[in-house]
């Protein structure tokens, strides 16, 4: 019953895969045909469609399900036919290279060859760029020399690779272009800018384009005496309002506190993470409430939450988790509207049934847009990051009218007691695990999980077939969707969150259901979880019994009037 069957794609080759309910994956015969059929895709603007990311050999398209639905996109394929990536003229990008990565040596012990050699091959050879994603800007090069392809991703990967880096797995080679987890091997580092979120196209290469690597020799100081050291991080300055009074300013920025708002759609091709709130369920009630657009920015707090002194007016609205609120020293219910006046304090301390709550204000926060939204992204450091003390917090024109409060028993709002519920659906790539199965799974969530994705240890005891690996080779890159449950070889089950890597090379057992986004979101390190396989026919049915109950959800209108 929870087999997630395979769609027809008319003309265009291999099959259509359900990849959950809100996007599928198309399999393609080469990276070109992928290249280029993702692009025909996002030329056709079907409604509905939000992203259109190529892989090497596949296309996973994401939709909002309650506008398209996976049925009729394929449909509308049947017009399109398979084709190559349009070349790209003579464009070649030359880059250059010190060669003098950590994992050079052991790229000499497995290939036999000598370093020399291996240095040549790289800068002898014109790659080409057959896919980007994973991180902004992130291009895989194909075109290695046979011996090189043999080198594959390192059995460990590195919890941080540098920004430049240059690695080598898997019969690609690439450059990393923010410091991010990585498991390729490490030949050399440049300092090319490969990706700028403040500037289009943002990503230096695209597919299609030529790749030469260029040896240079590392800078060195006037003396010659040594390496000049890689400058310190910087630590971003407090922000300052320009042209208005801020509405708050952050006095303690809390555990982790980000801005969120809908997130960043239709960049996941130049591995741009969609980011967006974990939680979006909590999110949409507490914009609702205050009378805001539904992806206006808010405040993400994670565990425990920031103290704000007001220096305007404002309608406020803590939604998510059990928090707890504060104007002054009264205590507030959240999921309700309240006023906040000058010289006060706002402040939100622990999240006592969940991991995250949603702090909006009437008019949104107002902060400048990076690649059009003002989400926070963790895994790339794209959007303004975390509140720090001193930061001063704009707010937009507040819209009419306020509602006055969330209904009892609406979604996400009851306490779990530290369990939870979470469907999927199965796949896409059944055939990397043992068997198909309806028994649930019943794990809990990892200390490391985080907004990138939520880590599970499986529960002692028989492991549904579903969720056990029989195929120890790495999965072919693909692109990855908000949900998935990738199965890395002998390590738990990991949920991807809003800021997961946009591809993957590690088998997906099965895709968390959207109406469950927030379940997963408020997960906290330490709760027990147990995953429920369905099909896509009830997880349809979920997300619209969801819709309907938060249309319901946001009752009455604050008593003290209109805005200011």
């Amino acid at each position: 019953m929870n087999r997630s069957p395979s769609l027809q794609a008319g003309p265009l080759p291999g099959v259509v895969r359900p990849f959950g309910d809100a996007a599928f994956v198309l399999a393609l015969e080469s990276p070109t045909i992928a290249a280029g059929t993702a692009e025909a895709i996002r030329e056709q603007s079907w409604p509905g469609v939000e992203d259109v990311v190529p892989g090497l050999r596949s296309v996973v398209v994401s939709f909002d399900p309650l506008v398209a639905s996976a049925e009729a996109i394929v449909d509308e394929l049947q017009g399109l036919e398979p084709r190559h990536r349009r070349p790209s003229g003579s464009r070649t990008v030359r880059i250059p290279v010190v060669f003098d990565g950590e994992d050079l040596e052991e790229v000499v012990r497995i290939t036999g060859l000598r370093r020399a050699q291996v240095v040549e091959m790289l800068t002898n050879v014109t790659l080409e760029v057959a896919v980007v994603g994973f991180s902004p800007g992130f291009a895989y090069l194909a075109g290695l020399p046979p011996a090189l392809c043999k080198v594959p991703r390192r059995s460990e990967p590195r919890p941080r690779v540098p920004a430049g880096a240059v690695a080598i797995a898997g019969g690609h080679a690439a450059v990393y272009p923010q410091a991010t987890p990585g498991g390729w091997h490490l030949v050399g580092r440049s300092e090319l800018t490969m990706f700028d979120p403040a500037t289009a196209p943002y990503a230096l290469l695209k597919p299609g384009d030529r790749v030469r690597f260029d040896p240079v020799e590392p800078r060195r100081e006037r003396s010659g005496a040594r390496d000049v050291p890689a400058p310190p991080r910087k630590v971003r300055a407090p922000w300052r309002a320009t042209d208005k009074m801020p509405t708050f300013v952050v006095e303690d920025p809390g555990i982790f506190t980000t801005v969120q708002d809908r997130g960043r759609i239709g960049f996941a091709h130049l591995g741009v993470p969609r980011s967006g709130p974990a939680d979006p369920v909590s999110f949409r009630l507490a914009n609702a409430l205050v009378g805001n657009p539904v992806g206006a920015a808010t405040l993400e707090v994670t565990a425990r939450g920031p103290c704000l002194a007001c220096r305007a007016p404002a309608y406020v609205a803590v939604v998510g988790g059990g928090p707890e609120v504060w104007i002054d020293a009264t205590s507030v219910a959240p999921g309700r509207v309240v006023p906040v006046l000058p010289g006060q304090r706002l402040r939100i301390g622990q999240v006592r049934s969940g991991l995250r709550a949603y702090l909006a204000v009437a008019g949104g926060f107002d902060l400048p847009p990076v690649m059009g939204s003002r989400s926070s992204d963790v895994l790339t450091a794209i959007g303004p990051g975390a509140l720090r003390v001193g930061d001063e917090l704009c707010v937009g024109v507040p819209k009419v009218p306020l509602a006055s409060h969330v209904l009892t028993g609406a979604p996400g709002q009851h306490a779990h007691g530290g369990r939870r519920r979470v469907r999927v659906v199965l796949g896409p790539h059944h055939e990397w695990f043992s068997a198909r199965g309806e028994e649930p799974a019943h794990g809990i969530v990892g200390a490391a999980s985080n907004r990138v994705g939520v880590g599970l240890e499986l529960a002692a005891g028989p492991v549904p077939g579903w969720f056990r690996r029989r195929l120890v080779r790495e999965l072919e890159s693909q692109a990855m969707v908000t949900g998935a449950i990738q199965v890395p070889p002998g390590r738990g089950p990991i949920a991807l969150l809003n800021d997961h890597a946009t591809m993957g090379g590690y088998p997906v057992a099965a895709t968390v259901i959207s109406a469950d986004l927030g379940e997963i979101g408020q997960c906290r390190p330490g709760d027990e979880v147990e995953v429920v396989p369905v099909s896509i026919e009830e997880a349809r049915s979920a997300r619209a019994a969801l819709e309907r109950a938060l249309q319901r959800a946001v009752v009455g209108r604050y008593p003290l009037g209109q805005p200011f």
